[in-house]
């Protein structure tokens, strides 16, 4: 199941659990994970792309490994809210990861990486250093957004 609705993702997962979130840039894929009561998001690891097949590999082994029971996808539309050929590209991304038979929400992240690097400039990081984390940093924003909007009442 793929969705952009919180409600029916909610739906999905009735006994909660962890969930994944997902940056998923040409490069890298930044990830985050939730614990199972859905309360905060923490940046995890950075997945380097190769090939789709060793890509989806690697997230199927930390998924099994972090008992993780949905995932979280960063959605970069436009501006306006259109989509995108980044957008399409992530859509076809996760049409692929379907088969892992976790449930997916795809999560509008328009501002995720700008809200992030201002908050890395803000606590004076190198260039260096956020460069080496926006990716992870951008999956946590994406997911706390996320789980902020399911544990609404």
């Amino acid at each position: 199941m793929i969705t952009p609705l919180a409600p029916d993702y909610r739906e999905a997962l009735p006994q909660g659990g962890r969930l994944l979130g997902l940056d998923v840039g040409t490069k890298t894929i930044g990830t985050a994970l939730c614990d199972a009561q859905w309360s905060f998001a923490s940046p995890a690891t950075l997945i380097r792309r190769t090939k789709f097949t060793s890509d989806k590999a690697a997230l199927a082994t930390f998924a099994a490994q972090q008992q993780v029971k949905g995932l979280v996808i960063g959605l970069p539309l436009n501006l306006d809210g259109s989509d995108s050929p980044r957008t399409q590209s992530t859509r076809a991304f996760a049409r692929n990861l379907e088969d892992m038979g976790l449930p997916i929400l795809l999560w509008d992240e328009r501002w995720s990486t700008v809200a992030v690097e201002r908050t890395m400039i803000e606590q004076d990081l190198s260039r260096a250093k956020r460069a080496e984390r926006i990716d992870n940093m951008a999956a946590a924003h994406i997911l706390q957004a996320a789980i902020d909007a399911l544990t609404r009442p």
